[in-house]
């Protein structure tokens, strides 16, 4: 007599589209806890710009791997299959339903495709070596290094995210092999039903521009003119992210105000089309939803009703 698999939800699809709202729903409806899968809202002191789950909206459900790092403590693929594959257990161990929700398709699949990655420790001393010819304007060098030693993983890697760019440099500097070949992939532990939400790309972009105008509203200049204050660097590592290098240059003069709040918007139409290519509208592993439909919580728990019917964790 063995007990199957547990059954893992996960909620997918391009920034802005509705992935909390739904994942709250989902979990209230299901007894269920959410799982961040953004790779910046593990970090402490970016609320605003990474539109993290609020007070309110953790109040209803509860959320797993939000706010667990300062903002320039490293976190990449291996931390997180570590941590979410812990958490599942503890979520399951609790008899409750594991909600993974997330637009870094990188965390998804390699935690729904079973994904190991090489454990390699940090070596601080090249990588500072390696951030500060990005901080003087080699972060171009980086990227044409990456593709000489390893261009496989620099094709799936974007140019401007330098934090992966130097760490699969770190990953080849250390073990003399690609990182591209380091990885394996293993059966996931657990049957998996994925739920991606999306919309016409215009209405997507509209979504966009609304969410920046409303974290101006709320305060994101004010929290990157703190996080600048604590000492730590817009426009690098976690602080990478769209709105806060933007803002950051308003900051140091380098761009007028109006220009910066047009360039997160811009940037962030950018990273949604990136996220299509990690979560692809003809993927069939995706169950694909319109987020603009006003039965989407109701089709979406028909979804989940089904999945966890023909995959309930019961001893066989």
């Amino acid at each position: 007599m063995t007990r199957a698999a547990p059954p893992v939800v996960a909620v997918v699809g391009p920034t802005a589209v509705g992935k909390t709202r739904l994942a709250i729903a989902l979990a209230r409806r299901f007894d269920g806890e959410i799982i961040n899968a953004d790779s910046r809202q593990v970090y402490r002191l970016m609320s605003v710009g990474t539109a993290k789950p609020t007070p309110s909206e953790r109040a209803e459900a509860p959320h797993h791997l939000v706010d667990i790092l300062d903002p320039d403590e490293s976190f990449g693929l291996g931390l997180f299959l570590k941590l979410a594959r812990e958490t599942i257990d503890d979520i399951v161990a609790r008899d409750r339903l594991p909600i993974v929700a997330g637009g870094t398709g990188q965390y998804v699949w390699g935690l729904l495709e079973g994904r190991q990655v090489p454990e390699v420790p940090p070596d601080p001393c090249f990588r500072q070596r390696l951030e500060r010819m990005a901080a003087e304007g080699d972060g171009e060098a980086l990227y044409a290094r990456l593709q000489e030693v390893d261009p496989d993983r620099a094709a799936v890697l974007d140019p401007r995210n330098l934090r992966r760019v130097i760490r699969a440099l770190e990953i080849h500097h250390a073990t003399g092999r690609k990182p591209s070949e380091m990885r394996q992939d293993q059966a996931p532990p657990f049957p998996s039903l994925i739920i991606g939400l999306t919309m016409k790309r215009q209405e997507l972009y509209r979504r966009i521009d609304a969410r920046v105008d409303d974290m101006m509203a709320a305060g994101l200049l004010g929290e990157v003119e703190g996080l600048a204050s604590t000492g730590y660097t817009p426009g690098q590592g976690a602080l990478g992210s769209p709105g806060y290098r933007e803002l950051g240059e308003y900051l140091s003069g380098l761009t007028g105000f109006e220009e910066a709040v047009a360039r997160t918007k811009t940037q962030t139409h950018r990273m949604a089309r990136r996220q299509y290519t990690w979560f692809k509208p003809d993927d069939p592993r995706i169950r694909w939803l319109d987020a603009g439909d006003g039965y989407l919580d109701d089709k979406a728990a028909a979804l989940v009703t089904a999945f966890l019917e023909a995959n309930s964790p019961v001893l066989q």
